[in-house]
């Protein structure tokens, strides 16, 4: 499936809507990407784009997700990816279709309540949202209008947009992830093949560094940057590779040398495992997950062996804060894969091997307690 415009919508052969080119899961939130000691996995969260709502889990001490009840709450139109704040009170969902966040309250138990009200405008097709460490502003990326909208996020976790409200950046922005540090951002741009790169003021407003952005590979879905703040990486889905860079002290982006080691055909989602020694690839054409360790100076190396299968059209990775279980969603098989970690890093899928979600799952996200 072409993946290369957010807001694309596409009738598949069965009648189905999908959105085309938004993805997850990899959109690496400040919550997957910050480690953080002490906390236990408890909740999941699936956004699912063609039954426009949420799943949620309950995780227990295996890894293994169970359904809640209710098992899902409503979005609006085409959600596509999720995140939670640092606190752990809050969620924020991206719907495309609606050109809206979605914002609940999270419950002792993990369930999600719609706030009053229920959603905030974004951009036209926003892809993704992130919550940069503080959890004092958001950032989404809206593919279609081509910037960031940014957001305050007030005591009761409700959203309210910045002045100015957005931010431009290189056409067709896709994902956005804000380094552990909170002064940094980066955001992938799919139709030009670049990643720009914003320091954030005091004030939570983005400015563009000098220079503005720099190549990646073609069609740059997802970025995510290391929990040590030192290295970033992004997927190419045109290219079957990944980009890879190290961070400077001002927060601006170098290629490493060799710049991409490769992955399977349609990389679509990228996560880092909280120690910062693994790196985790959905490919959407395999349907499976490349696994790489990190080396000392941030350089990827497939493991043996490099990939282990998911289901089909698996759209996003993430690591749950323990660094002990991986989970996948898999857009055309209506279901979440589910890993545990090894002590060397390889992925083993647990039993089961899957759970099922809502209509064309987009992106998981996890949380910590």
């Amino acid at each position: 499936m072409n993946k290369a415009l957010c807001g694309l919508i596409v009738l598949l052969f069965f009648g189905a809507l999908v959105i085309s080119g938004c993805g997850d899961g990899g959109f690496v939130s400040r919550s997957d990407n910050t480690l953080v000691a002490a906390k236990v996995t408890k909740y999941a969260y699936v956004a699912n784009a063609n039954s426009n709502n949420v799943s949620q889990y309950t995780v227990d001490a295996n890894g293994s997700l169970t359904a809640m009840i209710p098992a899902t709450v409503a979005a609006e139109s085409g959600p596509n990816s999720v995140t939670v704040d640092p606190s752990g009170k809050y969620a924020y969902v991206t719907n495309n279709n609606s050109n809206t966040v979605s914002q609940y309250t999270i419950a002792t138990n993990g369930s999600l309540t719609a706030m009053t009200p229920a959603t905030v405008a974004a951009g036209t097709s926003p892809c993704s949202v992130t919550i940069d460490p503080s959890g004092k502003y958001a950032y989404v990326a809206n593919n279609s209008s081509n910037n960031i909208t940014q957001y305050t996020i007030a005591v009761d976790g409700s959203l309210t947009a910045m002045t100015p409200s957005s931010v431009p950046t290189e056409t067709g922005p896709y994902s956005v992830v804000v380094d552990p540090s909170g002064k940094y951002a980066y955001v992938t741009s799919i139709s030009n093949n670049s990643v720009s790169q914003f320091s954030i003021g005091v004030n939570g407003n983005l400015t563009a560094m000098t220079p503005a952005s720099l190549a990646t590979g073609a069609a740059p879905y997802i970025i995510t940057v290391d929990p040590s703040g030192k290295y970033a990486y992004v997927v190419n889905g045109h290219s079957s590779d990944i980009s890879q860079y190290t961070i400077g002290a001002n927060g601006s982006l170098t290629a490493m040398s060799p710049a991409t080691v490769a992955t399977g055909i349609t990389p679509y989602s990228i996560a880092v495992d909280p120690s910062g020694k693994y790196v985790y690839v959905a490919d959407s054409s395999s349907s499976s997950v490349y696994q790489y360790t990190i080396g000392i100076n941030g350089n990827l190396t497939a493991m043996t062996p490099a990939t282990v299968a998911a289901e089909t059209s698996p759209n996003s990775v993430t690591v749950d804060l323990s660094g002990k279980f991986v989970y996948v969603a898999n857009a055309m098989s209506n279901t979440v894969s589910q890993y545990s970690i090894g002590a060397n890093g390889s992925l083993t899928a647990m039993i089961p091997a899957t759970v099922v979600t809502g209509a064309y799952p987009y992106h998981v996200t996890t949380l910590a307690k």
